[in-house]
């Protein structure tokens, strides 16, 4: 009897953790940046919930949630050791969303790489707050309850990172106009064309290369619509001739996949606004790329 009953437990377990899978993921991503350690971080959650005593748990998915924005806050702190000796900029891990566009959350808020790579400028207790608050609609009492701090304290986080965001970024264009800047762009950036090039970017654009350390990634962000510009002229006679190039989905926004030689060399990502482009990221770090690529075939 004793072992059917905790076969049927396990069960309901699995289900419930099963239930909201895809959101303990949404949130860990959110606040690291990162879908492999967002992974290792449910894996995680899974395990505590095995062990847990569940008859105490009212709420599953409350309880889990809790379990998986703390350890990705514990997480994030001693990341930033880690981001301290990486070489050159640091980009988020750029995930497939063309299956789930939202990932996990009840918007598609905070999964943007230019909104990842300007929440990581925040603490980690910041950024959960207004994940969990602008992503997953969670109310400001339960946030509270989540980060174990008061809800005063939770609504001043939230506004804190809603005006760093605000501050950070101008006004969105839509999907549409997006995706013909970037058409524009590449082909700019192809043929060195300095004129386009200079007519589509902000004043102020950067131009960020994560390689992790791969030769050929520049190790400093590149700033400036002039500096801009001329780097990417410089490096076009070398870069596109021997390129395939695929269009995909990263992070909810159009991106181009750069190949040669039947391997992937760089995810081209952008911000754009209502005034140009403002942010070129160049995923070059085989690490973040090797798992996007496996998910737009797998």
């Amino acid at each position: 009897m004793h072992a059917g009953a905790d076969a049927n437990s396990l069960d309901q377990a699995t289900r419930d953790f099963l239930a909201v899978r895809p959101q303990l993921f949404g949130i860990a991503y959110r606040v690291l940046g990162s879908a492999v350690e967002a992974e290792d971080i449910v894996q995680d959650s899974w395990l505590r919930w095995q062990n847990t005593d569940r008859a105490d748990v009212l709420e599953p998915a409350a309880f889990l949630t809790t379990v998986t924005t703390r350890l990705a806050i514990n997480v994030a702190q001693s990341a930033r050791v880690r981001r301290e000796s990486y070489v050159g900029p640091w980009l988020p891990e750029p995930v497939n969303t063309s299956a789930d566009p939202q990932v996990g959350a009840e918007r598609a808020e905070a999964v943007e790489l230019a909104v990842l790579l300007l929440l990581e400028k925040l603490n980690p207790v910041e950024r959960a707050a207004y994940v969990l608050r602008e992503a997953f609609d969670y109310p400001y009492r339960q946030v509270a309850d989540i980060l174990e701090t008061s809800e005063a304290n939770t609504r001043q986080l939230v506004s804190r990172a809603r005006k760093h965001l605000a501050a950070e970024r101008r006004e969105r264009t839509s999907p549409a106009e997006h995706r013909r800047l970037l058409e524009v762009f590449l082909s700019a950036a192809q043929t060195g064309n300095l004129t386009v090039l200079e007519e589509v970017l902000t004043a102020d654009v950067v131009s960020y290369s994560d390689g992790g350390g791969v030769r050929g990634a520049s190790k400093i962000p590149v700033v400036g619509r002039l500096h801009v510009s001329k780097y990417l002229a410089a490096f076009a006679p070398r870069f596109w001739p021997q390129s395939d190039l695929r269009w995909v989905e990263a992070n909810g926004r159009p991106a181009v996949l750069v190949s040669s030689g039947g391997n992937a060399v760089a995810l081209l990502c952008l911000d754009v606004s209502t005034e140009g482009i403002d942010r070129i990221m160049w995923v070059m770090s085989p690490a973040k790329l090797s798992p996007y690529v496996a998910s737009l075939d797998g």
